[in-house]
């Protein structure tokens, strides 16, 4: 496995958590108040954790996702339906000029080149339009039992280097990304907790979607370490897990 291949994993990224509905709801009405209402495009779709979200609040548009086992398992889904799914990547969206009046990409920007997206980004969005990057990395710190699950992935791998799941990612570093290229002005940082509940299934299937981990500690090493979480959680019938929706919005300065 590579780092940034999801083709085996795609069966496993639809139990994965969604955005926090708080803070989507606030960009959507600052969004949409700001520019009008429109089309928006989930970029980086996966199989659609994001897009999902999105639906859910009314919304509709494109899906778009390089990955053909990612789009596969999105096509399962019936609030797809309420968006047009592509093959794409942030840098080449394949998307129409002028199309969306809302971009984003949920825990999927790290992964592509700042400064070819924003500038696709740019193109693709209408005057004044909105790029959002988002991710909702859990909030460990917050429970002892996802500190002790946390201390158990490093154990078994002590140099691990994490690609980046949003949690320490910075304003300022997002500035640099977004806003140095003249394509974007006024970044706007808004998060927000919230906590999904878990069958024991379901939290370890999440564990298998995680591809930087796996890469790292090998096959021999990732099966122990799922098997120490299994261990873990064994008590528990339900998993409670804390997560942290973060997100960073720009607006176009196309005019």
């Amino acid at each position: 496995m590579k780092h940034g291949d999801f083709t085996e994993l795609a069966k496993f990224y639809g139990n994965r958590p969604g955005y926090s509905r708080v803070v989507l709801e606030c960009l959507k009405n600052h969004v949409f108040n700001t520019v009008g209402e429109g089309k928006v495009a989930d970029i980086g779709a996966g199989t659609g954790k994001l897009t999902e979200n999105l639906a859910e609040i009314g919304l509709n548009g494109f899906a778009v996702e390089p990955n053909e086992a990612m789009r596969a398992e999105a096509a399962k889904h019936p609030w797809g339906e309420s968006f047009v799914w592509s093959e794409g990547y942030a840098e080449t969206t394949e998307l129409a000029d002028n199309c969306v009046n809302w971009a984003l990409m949920g825990s999927s920007f790290h992964w592509a080149d700042s400064k070819l997206a924003v500038k696709e980004f740019h193109r693709i969005l209408v005057p004044g339009g909105f790029f959002t990057a988002i991710w909702n990395p859990r909030d460990i710190e917050s429970s002892e039992l996802h500190q002790r699950i946390e201390e158990t992935v490093y154990a078994e791998v002590p140099a691990m280097k994490r690609v980046s799941s949003g949690k320490s990612i910075s304003t300022e570093e997002m500035k640099e990304k977004l806003l140095s290229g003249g394509y974007f002005k006024d970044i706007l940082f808004i998060e927000a907790p919230h906590v999904e509940i878990m069958t024991k299934e379901r939290y370890m299937n999440t564990w298998k979607s995680v591809n930087d981990i796996q890469v790292q500690a090998g096959e021999e090493g990732f099966r122990r370490i799922l098997g120490k979480i299994e261990k873990i959680i064994d008590k528990f019938d339900e998993i409670e897990v804390p997560y942290r929706s973060r997100s960073w919005t720009v607006q176009s300065c196309k005019k």
